[in-house]
């Protein structure tokens, strides 16, 4: 009787855990569970099974493009065939930020437009950069860091072919900013946990809007952008914990009303350099203009800046002033020695005093 109810709920157990296998992957494990070839074409029973639609497929979207990748995860027909392929679309500015494929060699071919690649393959290695015409191709090899971007006005399509039916994508910004904490605030001088924490809840999704000089060109504004392929925290790379969010909340707003567009760092006077470099860059560019989304912002942080520091310069120059005129007082009053009490007298006796001192105090 007992034994029976234990074989009732292992089957049970079995049952559901099967229920919760969705069936790409089921169909995945028993493509590669199998013996040969034609094995795997008989489980991949539908002529249809062997054709993937880029268009109708869950793409990856951000603020600056998107991208549909075949991979085994949701194409079956990949598994044992060494290969995977994206379809990118990037708009205007848009940029695939800096990210890896640790099991794979990428191969991109640029349907229209420019576009412009940088890579960097390992420690001691050279940067590589590229403007990648229409019809043309480049390739970055397996773990390499490397990013595309569209610095034109019109969308721009690209099409990677990948030599591994499970290529992997590794995004640099966001897997960094998910070590921990402390460990990431070191490696970057001590900035300190809070600043971590701040950029790290700024940091957009892989693609993303681009260079600031591309967007006011191309009359773009950055507004706000998905920040959904954060890291995930455990014990071990938690953030700040909720004492310490409306510090981060605070950093993270005073940053990006700083300068949207720049790096942050913790130090006031990093700040306000950043300030007065994105004017410098506007001023490069042209001259302010109503396009940026930074521009009016950098005038009022720097009417605000140039006035607190006259004021600070106004206080100074008084108390220096002071402190000097009371300096000069008191080494006059050490100098002659005057007893307050005897101050305004003559030091020497006039006529009525001699002669008053003669008639009571004749002369012996």
């Amino acid at each position: 009787m007992i034994s029976a109810f234990f074989l009732s709920c292992a089957l049970a157990t079995g049952v559901l855990a099967q229920s919760s296998v969705s069936p790409i992957a089921a169909k995945v494990a028993a493509l590669r569970d199998a013996a040969t070839q034609v094995d795997r074409i008989n489980i991949l029973s539908q002529d249809s099974d062997f054709v993937f639609n880029f268009l109708t497929s869950k793409a990856t979207t951000g603020a600056g493009g998107s991208a549909v990748g075949a991979t085994v995860e949701n194409f079956p027909a990949l598994v044992d065939n060494g290969l995977a392929m994206t379809i990118g679309f990037l708009g205007p500015c848009g940029m695939n930020t800096p990210h890896t494929h640790p099991r794979a060699t990428e191969i991109l071919y640029v349907v229209n437009g420019t576009i412009s690649s940088g890579m960097l393959a390992e420690n001691g290695a050279r940067f590589v950069f590229n403007k990648v015409p229409a019809g043309s191709a480049v390739i970055f090899p397996k773990g390499s860091i490397h990013f595309q971007q569209n610095e034109e006005c019109e969308p721009i399509t690209f099409v990677a072919a990948l030599n591994h039916e499970d290529p992997g994508i590794e995004s640099m910004a966001q897997r960094y900013f998910g070590l921990p904490p402390d460990v990431v605030a070191a490696s970057l001088g001590d900035i300190g946990v809070q600043e971590v924490a701040g950029i790290e809840a700024m940091i957009p999704d892989n693609f993303a809007l681009g260079t600031q000089e591309c967007l006011d060109r191309c009359g773009i504004r950055r507004g706000e952008q998905p920040t959904t392929q954060r890291q995930p925290r455990n014990a071990n790379n938690a953030l700040p914990g909720p004492s310490d969010s409306s510090s981060v909340a605070a950093w993270t707003r005073s940053a990006t009303s700083a300068h949207a567009t720049s790096t942050h760092y913790s130090r006031n006077t990093q700040r306000t350099g950043a300030i007065f470099g994105s004017l410098a860059e506007d001023a490069q560019g042209g001259g302010i203009t109503s396009k940026g989304p930074v521009s009016d912002s950098l005038v009022v942080a720097l009417v605000v800046v140039v006035g607190v520091m006259g004021l600070g310069y106004l206080a100074l120059a008084g108390f220096y002033f002071l402190s000097r005129r009371r300096g000069a007082a008191e080494q006059a009053s050490r100098w002659y020695g005057v007893r307050p009490e005897i101050a305004g007298r003559s030091l020497a006796p006039t006529v009525e005093e001699r002669a008053l001192r003669e008639k009571y105090d004749p002369a012996q």
